[in-house]
């Protein structure tokens, strides 16, 4: 067997990396969309990022690309998760910080499944409608008598079965054969997955490209959870297919301007929920138009916007996951974009939540307006804990002045400064 190869890319590197393929392999890299691959002669292509993160295997080559400031496997996991669910941890992620991405993926998945397993498998009940030759459960006459109108046999029939064929164990299921599809994957964590495989014996393997079965929150499944976590992230963003020629091909590719705007959104309505009022995501308004800001002529969606009790704005978020210059300023049209939403939501302050270092939010105020532009970096590199901690200050220097009718120095900020404790 040959050993792998692999390139690493920076999501923001322009310059790429050179690697010699096959026009087979490159095609099937191009494919997942997570790199470019142009032809340089004599077998070489240069690989460049295509504005996403993760990981792609073709049989014995691998490309990944990762995230801006040294985000690790754990935090991306962490950041997936807790945006799909609150009830996500950190905890939850087995990968270390620096290890390669489908090694420590499997072996997270490897962990949580292990755990979830620890007790024995569980079953539960599950709706079947079929056709038998006895009756079982209920029968559904309309059913019979449309689909076979004289005959007695069989019988349409719906019943409930007490079985491993749950919702559940099909997601624990489906995400262990997808990572048992890697190629290249190390031989001790591979046993482990075709260890806990059989432990399923008996649960229905989903079909590739399938819908993730739903499934809901129970005493009876609370073990399970932070495994089908994991399990449901695995099957969102990976995918293993055989390729031209007979290439082995598994993709694990995010978009990270969506990971950290989903992050934002639901970290911020976690945040806000003591608070009066409501958090709404993608608010539907008007920017030009008679009426309020709930009708016009020019629509636009905001990013989060909290609410008062009676429904009239009281803060805006914008969540950007982009660069600094290298003299620190962020981009000008997002301030026009604050501008704007400010002005036609008619509240006095927007924050401007980018991914990245530094320990200080600065805030501008609008010339001849009273509106603010807070820009509040957040360091995804930091302890997932310190995130959470970051926006939940973040949340209480934002909406509770504005709320309580508290100043702007009671809580901290400076105005053309920094804001304190964020």
């Amino acid at each position: 067997m040959n050993p792998l190869r692999s390139v690493t890319l920076d999501e923001l590197d322009t310059r790429g990396e050179l690697a010699e393929l096959s026009s087979a392999e490159a095609r099937a890299l191009v494919d997942t969309d997570l790199v470019e691959a142009r032809p340089e002669g004599d077998g070489l292509w240069r690989l460049l990022p295509r504005g996403r993160v993760g990981a792609v295997r073709v049989d014995d080559f691998q490309v990944e690309v990762t995230p801006k400031d040294k985000v690790g496997l754990a935090h991306l996991l962490f950041l997936l998760g807790y945006a799909s669910d609150p009830g996500f941890r950190a905890e939850d992620v087995a990968g270390q910080r620096d290890a390669e991405l489908w090694p420590a993926m499997a072996y997270s998945l490897a962990q949580a499944v292990d755990r979830a397993l620890a007790r024995g498998v569980v079953q539960g009940y599950r709706t079947t409608e079929d056709a038998l030759k006895t009756i079982r459960g209920r029968v559904r006459f309309g059913d019979q008598i449309r689909a076979r109108p004289g005959m007695l046999v069989p019988i349409e029939v719906t019943f409930d079965e007490f079985t491993v064929d749950t919702a559940e164990n099909r997601i624990l299921r489906a995400a262990l054969r997808l990572m048992l599809s890697v190629p290249r994957l190390g031989g001790g964590v591979r046993r482990r997955l075709l260890h806990l495989d059989s432990r399923l014996e008996g649960v229905e393997i989903l079909p590739s490209g399938a819908p993730i079965p739903a499934w809901a929150s129970s005493r009876l499944n609370e073990r399970y959870q932070p495994a089908l976590r994991i399990a449901e992230i695995v099957l969102r963003n990976g995918a293993a297919k055989p390729g031209d020629n007979g290439l082995q091909v598994a993709s694990f590719v995010v978009t990270m301007w969506k990971v950290f705007e989903d992050f934002v959104t639901v970290a911020l309505t976690e945040a806000l929920a003591s608070l009066p009022g409501r958090t709404q995501a993608q608010l539907p308004a008007y920017l030009a138009g008679p009426g309020d800001w709930r009708r016009g002529t020019v629509p636009m969606n905001v990013d989060v916007v909290h609410l008062k009790p009676d429904g009239s704005p009281a803060v805006v978020f914008d969540a950007k996951y982009k660069v600094a210059s290298a003299t620190g300023q962020y981009a000008n049209a997002d301030h026009y974009q604050m501008l704007a939403y400010c002005t036609a939501l008619n509240v006095p302050r927007a924050w401007l939540i980018y991914a990245g270092g530094g320990e200080f939010a600065r805030v501008r105020r609008i010339k001849n307006t009273t509106v603010e532009v807070v820009e509040c970096p957040l360091n995804l590199a930091a302890n997932p804990a310190a995130i959470l901690e970051r926006m939940s200050a973040i949340a209480g220097l934002s909406a509770g002045p504005v709320l309580t009718d508290a100043s702007v120095e009671d809580v901290g900020v400076t105005v053309g400064g920094d804001v304190v404790g964020v």
